[in-house]
């Protein structure tokens, strides 16, 4: 199965997943009209589209509900604006259902949030369109290169020393 979520650098939030049991981790695009984006593009805040990433799971190792567990334990949902350092509607949170149960399961999860924490879920809960797949370099970028990730998640807040 598939499930696409937007939360913020997808570098960042790429390793979390594998760790989890998830088979396969593709940093992409969605949420826009524009086919086949740039990353520069989506950067630039000229294609409508978020840093997605796209994780292809096996239900029997872990299911939806799981993931968005490690979804919300992993991203600020409170701001609007982005993640951390990255500001801009790229850098925003979403999640792309692909069917009804998925969208009740995140729906049910946006609940809970607000009503624990008081606040408004700043989560985009939108129908899946399309999955554009990220520009080869942005692929497992935290193997590749694991000095500069580790730079990455210390200067945008995600980790701290």
């Amino acid at each position: 199965m598939r499930a696409y979520f937007a939360g913020g650098c997808f570098w960042c939030v790429t390793p979390i997943y594998k760790m989890y049991g998830v088979g396969k981790v593709v940093c992409g695009y969605s949420g826009g009209d524009e086919v086949n984006p740039t990353y520069e593009d989506v950067k630039a805040q000229k294609t409508g589209h978020r840093e997605t990433i796209m994780l292809e799971y096996d239900p029997e190792k872990v299911s939806y509900d799981k993931l968005l567990d490690i979804y919300f334990a992993n991203v600020d949902p409170f701001d609007g604006e982005g993640q951390f350092i990255d500001k801009g509607f790229s850098y925003t949170l979403a999640i792309y259902y692909t069917n009804e149960e998925e969208k009740q399961s995140a729906l049910s999860k946006i609940k809970a949030l607000e009503e624990k924490s008081g606040k408004a879920v700043q989560v985009a809960l939108e129908a899946f369109k399309s999955f554009y797949e990220a520009e080869e370099y942005h692929q497992d970028y935290y193997l590749k290169n694991p000095e500069a990730f580790e730079k990455e998640l210390l200067e945008s807040g995600r980790k701290r020393n």
